[in-house]
């Protein structure tokens, strides 16, 4: 799908926000370590480059203003571009093997009496996101 820069970062939040925390995840998917470091990334990096203009202001003078704008600017830029890649990978299809493991898993829940209303046709990363979060949902709401 064409769609546009802010429109692929706000998919990389909502994928970032749909995986759960579930370090067994990370076991079966590559996916986890990705969106693992990007929240960690979006976590602590405004603040590491706000520590990085502050301490080149105050340990230099006014003349160091650009150096330090363009350094805060980039370490500002990496949480942008983590939720790019995030967006970029959601939006993709899934691999034949997880597209098949996927459209079996939605099957069992929804015969289970579960009523997923989720996309079966050409599964999408996002959707997958999606899956793991009811699943994990619906685990935690049973104990």
């Amino acid at each position: 799908m064409n769609m546009s820069v802010v429109e692929l970062i706000k998919l990389g939040r909502k994928y970032m926000q749909l995986w759960p925390q579930r370090a067994e995840l990370g076991n079966y998917f590559a996916e986890y370590q990705a969106v693992q470091i990007s929240r960690l990334v979006f976590r602590y990096l405004p603040g590491i480059a706000l520590f990085s203009f502050i301490m080149q202001l105050y340990l230099g003078s006014v003349t160091l203003l650009p150096q330090a704008l363009v350094y805060s600017l980039f370490i500002l830029s990496i949480p942008v571009q983590a939720l790019l890649m995030l967006g970029l990978k959601a939006d993709k299809f899934l691999p034949v093997a997880l597209a098949s493991w996927y459209k079996e898993s939605v099957a069992k829940v929804n015969e289970a009496g579960g009523s997923i209303k989720l996309s079966v046709h050409k599964p999408r990363f996002i959707d997958l996101a999606k899956l793991l979060n009811i699943s994990h949902q619906s685990q935690n709401s049973t104990f």
